[in-house]
C-alpha cells in the first residue's frame, strides 16, 4: 500500500511540474515582470549609437520601445559586443536581440528571427538636382562609383558593359567624387548612405534599395509566443504610422 501511495505522490509530482513547466514560458516571465531584456552593440549610427549625454539612441532603440510600448512592457538595453548578441540569447541574458542584424540562413539556425522590420540593400545616391537617375537602368551609360569589394561593388558589376565603373578605398571618397562631379552616381548600401544624405543636403537618395538584405529581431529558439508577440507589435506599428515616423526621424 505504501509502495502504491509513493508511485502516485511521484506522479502527482511529476504532472504538477510538467504544468507549471509549460505555463512558465518566456513569454509569460515577462508579462510578470513587465520588463523585455533587450541586446544590441551600440555602435552603428543611425541604428544604435551612444548620444552625447551617453544615451543609446537610435532607429531600433525607438523601434523596440515602440514594440515595447503596444505589448505594455517596459525595456532594458544591454549594450555588448556583436558577436556576444546570438550567445547571449541562448543563455537567456536578454529576451530579444536588435541590433540592425541581417537575416541570414546561418543565423536562422541558431536564433529565430521576427518578421522583416528594414531593408538594407544597396541604393542609388546622386547630386539633389540631378533628375535623369530614378532607377538602376537610368545608369547605363553613366560613371558611377562605389567602395572596392563591397556588395555594391558586385551589384553594379554585373552591368560593366552600359556602366563605367570606379572604385574606391572607401565609401566618403566616392561621395567626394559625385559632389566633384566625377561621377554621376554612387552605389552603396541604405545606411550608410542615409546617414551621409542627413549631413550633406546636397546629395540625395534616388528611390528605394534595388537589392534585399533585410534586418530582423532575434530571438531564442523556443520562444515561440514571444516571437508571436513581437509579430504583432511590430505589425501594429506599422499599420498606425509609427513604424513610417521613426523612419522619417532617422532617414
Amino acid at each position: 500500500m505504501k509502495k502504491i501511495l509513493f508511485i502516485l505522490l511521484l506522479i502527482t509530482l511529476v504532472v504538477v511540474t510538467g504544468c507549471n513547466g509549460v505555463e512558465d514560458t518566456t513569454w509569460s516571465k515577462i508579462e510578470k515582470e513587465g520588463k523585455l531584456l533587450i541586446g544590441t552593440e551600440a555602435a552603428y549610427r543611425p541604428f544604435e549609437y551612444h548620444n552625447n549625454q551617453d544615451e543609446i539612441v537610435g532607429f531600433d532603440i525607438d523601434l523596440i520601445k515602440a514594440i515595447a510600448d503596444e505589448l505594455n512592457l517596459e525595456i532594458e538595453i544591454k549594450d555588448i559586443a556583436f558577436d556576444g548578441l546570438i550567445p547571449g540569447l541562448k543563455t537567456g541574458k536578454f529576451n530579444l536581440a536588435i541590433s540592425a542584424m541581417t537575416i541570414t540562413e546561418q543565423r536562422a539556425k541558431a536564433v529565430n528571427f521576427s518578421d522583416p522590420y528594414f531593408n538594407a540593400g544597396q541604393v542609388i545616391a546622386t547630386i539633389a538636382n540631378n533628375n535623369e537617375i530614378k532607377t538602376v537602368d537610368d545608369l547605363k551609360g553613366k560613371k558611377v562609383g562605389t567602395k572596392l569589394g563591397t556588395t555594391g561593388d558586385i551589384e553594379i558589376s554585373k552591368m560593366e558593359d552600359s556602366i563605367e565603373i570606379t572604385r574606391y578605398k572607401d565609401i566618403p571618397q566616392a561621395f567626394i567624387e559625385l559632389q566633384n562631379g566625377r561621377v554621376s552616381a554612387v552605389v552603396n548600401d541604405l545606411p550608410v548612405t542615409a546617414v551621409y544624405v542627413s549631413k550633406h543636403p546636397e546629395v540625395k537618395i534616388v528611390g528605394e534599395p534595388f537589392t534585399s538584405e533585410k534586418y530582423g529581431i532575434a530571438l531564442k529558439k523556443g520562444d515561440e509566443e514571444l516571437l508571436t508577440q513581437v509579430n504583432k507589435a511590430l505589425k501594429r506599428i506599422k499599420e498606425n504610422g509609427t513604424y513610417d515616423e521613426i523612419y522619417n526621424k532617422w532617414f
